[in-house]
């Protein structure tokens, strides 16, 4: 075999792997709301313990990588304006998750793992207000098409209650959080590598929501065993495993390959949630997580350039 056929070999093979982990990371990120559900803690003491417990483990991924201590040395950030940037990933990666957290408990998994979703339509108007990003005429017949299917599910709610419509509030305003999160890591990963940004951000993360959970007056005191396993696995899970996997993808394959198979995402929670919860969909929640499905597809369709 020559060089080049075994070049080919070696990246198709590399290719199917990435496939794989994108698939594996994306199922490990969509049993974070059935996770969260599960806890007999409330929502922010749930989403403290994720970015805590994860903490030790960003760490034991970083060092045990060749030459991974070396690498954490020289990825240090200098200056103040970088040691900000770090701030602000965990600041709003932790208001993400609080907002999310909120978000599961108050509606439906499946919406609260739909509204998510949106988060590339904020990325690309974040872009747009802040950096000037060209926005298409494509985008935005995606972002309407979206925003109708919000519409959509917030009426489907409504019929249901008022804290189904503000759960899912949550959840627009969780893509929100996201998405600035998104913007500050996209600027920091032109220096730094990911799990260097994380071993800064998730001390903040967990500051955050330990604030949050002292203001909300929830209980941190974890009384079980299985509540405990129940946290380990969140910050195993979802938070280390998924993401990791989700961010190795994303390196071999293109990205808009990996933002379309992620929607597998909501797809896999509201199947098991219809199965644990009984959390059944009715025909116009059907509809409007069409239209926003539609609405994402097309409007990453016409952010390609991104």
């Amino acid at each position: 075999m020559d060089h080049a056929a075994a070049s080919r070999t070696a990246a198709l093979h590399t290719e199917r792997l990435a496939i794989l982990a994108l698939l594996v990371g994306a199922v490990a990120t969509a049993f974070a709301p059935i996770l969260v559900r599960l806890s007999e803690l409330g929502p922010s003491p749930t989403a403290f313990y994720r970015f805590l417990l994860a903490i030790p483990l960003y760490w034991a991924m970083a060092l045990a990588v060749p030459g991974g201590g070396r690498r954490v040395r020289q990825e240090r950030p200098d200056g103040s304006r970088v040691y900000l940037l770090m701030a602000m990933a965990g600041a709003f990666i932790a208001g993400d998750m609080s907002a999310w957290h909120y978000s599961i408990v108050m509606t439906t998994v499946a919406n609260a793992s739909l509204l998510l979703n949106v988060t590339p339509v904020f990325v690309v108007l974040g872009g747009w207000l802040l950096f000037r990003t060209r926005v298409t005429g494509t985008f935005m017949i995606g972002l309407a098409t979206a925003m109708a299917g919000v519409a959509v599910l917030s009426g489907a709610s409504l019929a249901l209650s008022r804290t189904h419509v503000l759960g899912d509030l949550l959840g627009v305003v969780t893509a929100m959080f996201y998405a600035a999160y998104q913007l500050t890591v996209e600027r920091l990963r032109r220096r730094f590598s990911t799990i260097t940004i994380m071993l800064y951000a998730m001390p903040v993360s967990a500051m955050v929501t330990l604030v949050v959970t002292l203001v909300s007056g929830e209980t941190m005191a974890v009384m079980t065993p299985a509540g405990w396993a129940v946290l380990v696995a969140l910050a195993v899970g979802p938070q280390v495993l998924g993401q990791g996997l989700i961010a190795w993808a994303l390196a071999h394959l293109p990205a808009s390959f990996v933002s379309v198979s992620l929607l597998v995402q909501p797809i896999v929670a509201a199947t098991v949630a219809w199965i644990l919860f009984d959390e059944r969909i009715g025909v116009q929640q059907a509809v409007g997580a069409v239209a926003v499905l539609t609405g994402i597809v097309i409007a990453r369709q016409g952010s390609a350039h991104r």
